[in-house]
């Protein structure tokens, strides 16, 4: 796939143990061609975890992009307004996340960056990573699935045996997520074993 010219939002939510899998992802759109601008929530911005310092992880996201990651509300507003993005995908996006969004709330930056982005009918795509994706956000992740110009990464339940309502996106899919989202497709399947 080539994605030369193409503009692509990559919003990371704090689903701290997916993000190494994700920064690869950033790499293959970057050597896909794509210019990938990085969006991060607050978490990311100020939590160290057992998975790294949010320093760490900021100065890591600059090193691949090129670019500094958008990190406030005011700083995301724009998105929509001035076309900044042809596509925005966010991942991993937590359940917190998710509920948010399925409910117009908008208090965060990855949250004001969809908003932004769904303005204009411009193409979001969800790589979902949450422990109640088959529990309590199975409902917002119904009423999701059924809004118009968003997309999934294809999803599979992450642990049926230890962790049953634990739903995490096929990391590997996000290039096919967004090639098919720029044409107004979903990909398929969009649950995957």
């Amino acid at each position: 796939m080539d994605f030369s010219g193409v503009k692509v939002g990559f919003a990371l939510t704090g689903s701290f143990c997916t993000i190494d899998s994700i920064q690869g992802q950033m790499r293959s759109l970057i050597e896909m061609n794509a210019e990938v601008i990085p969006i991060v929530s607050s978490s990311l911005l100020t939590l160290d975890t057992r998975f790294g310092t949010a320093k760490a992880l900021m100065e890591v996201l600059e090193r691949i992009t090129g670019k500094c990651p958008i990190d406030s509300i005011v700083k995301a507003e724009p998105i929509g307004p001035q076309q900044l993005l042809d596509v925005l995908v966010v991942a991993p996006c937590t359940g917190n996340t998710l509920a948010k969004f399925a409910h117009g709330i908008t208090d965060t930056c990855v949250l004001m960056a969809m908003k932004s982005q769904l303005r204009n009918s411009r193409p979001v795509i969800i790589s979902i990573s949450t422990n109640d994706g088959l529990g309590n956000n199975a409902a917002n992740l119904g009423k999701v699935l059924t809004m118009r110009n968003v997309y999934f990464v294809p999803f599979r339940q992450d642990d049926p045996i230890k962790k049953p309502r634990s739903l995490v996106a096929e990391a590997s899919l996000i290039p096919a997520s967004l090639h098919a989202a720029l044409r107004g497709e979903q990909l398929q399947p969009i649950i995957v074993a």
